[in-house]
């Protein structure tokens, strides 16, 4: 570490998110639900995907790894986010337990923005290519783009922390957010930062700006294809497949382009604090809900499940 960091062991400490304890229990109360909403929703499309034969096709083997990103996302904020509300005191956080916290947060967000271009182009293919969809989307390549997402968010996450925390951290400090995000974590830096900025700059373009372009393109063709198809059953159903992904991707792009891809000059922690609750909270409990209500296969799948479950029970 740099020298500044070597003087003696370096806290951080979460801004709470109000000053009276009555608003602090309602704020614990409204993130636990919503965080073993979002975990309970998540599990639940794995293990209906994982038993439900009909579902192993290459659309359903992206959202359940899409569903397992998630439950690990969460869980890397949620917890430590709940104790430091519950508690009456400071939640201190060492530097190496807020490196790897951001590790992680950077690491299974990436791998989940680019999983979600590769969803879009798992959709290109089966709407504009429905003949060699089975060709061109291998199982190999399924596992190969999976595998490839969680790599590169894995090095993308691994650079960026690296050069952060290498910076000096003088004293024990306060973090604007609830969690060790890079910008609030970066401002509390004794040093000069701007190479460290242009480095999340070019992270951000790579996570968010090339895969929504890639995205886009994607269902350019897409819309063109299905205006093609001449039955209004034929329409529906090739947009019911896809509306479920792209509303969540708006969700998730448009949360990350807020505060990762504007002048870093211009953050500013209440907005930080509103968005990043939005994605790191409210975004995981309404991606199944979205996928399940708009999803009439995996839908139906879930309500086999239900019933089957209801039954041992009565057993």
């Amino acid at each position: 570490m740099e020298e500044g960091n070597q003087k003696g062991m370096v806290l951080f400490h979460f801004r709470p998110f109000s000053k009276l304890p009555e608003v602090q229990m309602l704020i614990f109360v409204l993130f636990l639900m919503m965080y073993l909403v979002s975990i309970g929703g998540n599990m639940s499309i794995v293990l209906t995907i994982w038993t439900n034969r009909c579902l192993h096709t290459p659309m359903y083997f992206f959202l359940a790894n899409l569903a397992s990103l998630e439950i690990f996302y969460s869980s890397t904020i949620a917890p430590l986010t709940l104790a430091s509300i519950l508690s009456t005191e400071r939640t201190v956080v060492s530097l190496a337990g807020c490196g790897a916290q951001m590790f992680f947060f950077i690491f299974l967000g990436s791998a989940d923005c680019i999983l979600l271009a590769v969803m879009a182009y798992d959709r290109f293919v089966a709407i504009c290519h429905p003949l060699r969809y089975t060709l061109i989307m291998s199982w190999h390549l399924c596992v190969q783009l999976a595998l490839g997402s969680l790599l590169l968010g894995f090095i993308l996450a691994m650079q960026l922390t690296v050069l952060i925390f290498r910076l000096p951290f003088c004293s024990s400090k306060e973090i604007s957010l609830f969690y060790c995000d890079v910008l609030p974590v970066m401002r509390l830096a004794c040093a000069d930062t701007h190479v460290h900025e242009a480095t999340l700059f070019v992270v951000s373009v790579i996570v968010l700006t090339i895969p929504f372009l890639l995205i886009t393109l994607s269902y350019v063709f897409i819309v063109d294809a299905i205006l093609k198809i001449r039955s209004a059953e034929g329409r529906h159903k090739a947009f019911s497949t896809c509306s479920s992904h792209l509303t969540v991707v708006l969700l998730q792009y448009g949360c990350g382009s807020l505060i990762y891809l504007c002048p870093s000059s211009s953050y500013s922690p209440e907005r930080g604090q509103v968005v990043s609750v939005v994605y790191t909270f409210i975004t995981p409990v309404l991606n199944p809900l979205i996928y399940s209500m708009r999803n009439r296969e995996l839908k139906d799948a879930l309500r086999k499940v239900v019933i089957s479950f209801l039954l041992l029970e009565k057993q």
